[in-house]
């Protein structure tokens, strides 16, 4: 079995395994991307009540400071593990990120200059799903001048 086949990823997402992060391999970290974790773990197919939980445990546990702690992948990972309720395995969906703005190419530009750990895949899909406006208050915060 391939760990890091989306289905696996799902499963242990699930079944709140705090342990799969140290099960990989360096290889293995390497290719795994929390980010795409999280796309496909807020969404479920089933009653609109687990839809609902999961979306909502997403973004209370993840989509809030995901990014502050992108410097630690155990962590980001250790945050995702409480998403599930612990009802079994669940059927996960892709979310398809926002059509892509003018200004996309620039936004990637800061993206890889704030997170130059990132994938080109990993990073496209950042410019993809936030405008010019999200990366420029989130640059603010960060006390960042443009």
């Amino acid at each position: 079995m391939d760990k890091l086949s989306i289905n696996n990823e799902m499963a242990v997402f699930d079944r709140k395994d705090r342990k799969f992060y140290d099960s990989l391999t360096i290889d293995e970290r390497k290719k795994f991307s929390n980010f795409l974790m999280i796309r496909y773990g807020s969404s479920v197919q089933g009653s609109k009540d687990l839809q609902e939980f999961y979306l909502i445990a997403t973004n209370e546990r993840l989509n809030k400071h995901f990014f502050t702690i992108n410097k630690h992948p155990k962590l980001q990972w250790l945050c995702a593990t409480p998403v599930s309720p612990g009802l079994g395995t669940q059927r996960h969906q892709w979310i398809s990120p926002k059509k892509n703005e003018p200004g996309a190419s620039g936004i990637r530009k800061q993206l890889a200059e704030l997170y130059p750990h990132l994938r080109d895949d990993e990073l496209n899909l950042m410019a993809e799903i936030n405008t010019k406006k999200e990366i420029d208050a989130y640059l603010k915060e960060l006390g960042i001048e443009k």
